[in-house]
């Protein structure tokens, strides 16, 4: 399958977080072309601050394979990874992160910071940025709009 299959896929769990008002990210991982992990954004409803997308899905994948380590595994993203889920996905050892839209507030595959880029480190991993930025970026702008839009209606009287 093409990189936006996957993605589809990954804005398919997206779409399962804004529907439990979490923030819409989601992840698929991926080896040998099947998918083997989904995850979607959780951290409000487990009230587990590192339950991101990208997190939920390396730790079903490594549920699945038996081993902490994925190599040969690619992650497929809706937003660019912040700096715990970068981390992780690098003690992972993943072969390729694929995302979608840019994150300018805490994106570290290149936005903000990029550890994919240090050589220092012990693993690399590829990075793919902007697959279907354009569908991830409307869902989460869509979502904060919306949640703007109720907090005036709480804020408003009437």
């Amino acid at each position: 399958m093409p990189d936006q299959d996957f993605m589809a896929l990954a804005l398919e769990q997206a779409r399962q977080a804004w529907a439990l008002g979490e923030v819409p990210v989601g992840a698929v991982v991926v080896k040998d072309g099947e998918v083997i992990a989904v995850g979607y954004n959780q951290p409000i409803g487990s009230h587990d601050p590192t339950a991101h997308a990208e997190i939920v899905a390396l730790r079903a994948a490594a549920e699945k394979l038996g081993n902490y380590r994925l190599p040969g595994c690619e992650l497929y993203v809706t937003l660019e990874p912040c700096i715990m889920c970068s981390g992780a996905m690098m003690h992972a050892r993943l072969a390729r992160v694929v995302y979608a839209a840019q994150d300018p507030k805490t994106g570290a595959a290149g936005s903000v910071v990029d550890l994919f880029a240090q050589e220092q480190l012990n693993h690399h991993t590829e990075v793919v940025g902007g697959v279907m930025a354009e569908e991830a970026g409307a869902m989460l702008k869509g979502f904060f709009a919306e949640r703007r839009s109720a907090a005036r209606r709480t804020l408003t009287p009437g």
